[in-house]
């Protein structure tokens, strides 16, 4: 009896690995600028960007 390949695609998919490494950049840039800001600077530049949008 011949063997057929599975059709169900790999978890580490090249879209996966993408959004993965886009949300690891954007976690380690927010501890940056958190560790050299301080986390009051932070939140008060977090809140006015928030504020620009609205």
């Amino acid at each position: 009896m011949p063997e057929t390949a599975s059709a169900t695609p790999s978890l580490l998919s090249r879209p996966f690995v993408l959004l993965s490494a886009a949300a690891a950049i954007l976690l380690a840039g927010t501890l940056a600028l958190w560790a050299h800001y301080g986390t009051a600077v932070f939140y008060e530049m977090i809140v006015a960007g928030i504020a620009a949008c609205l």
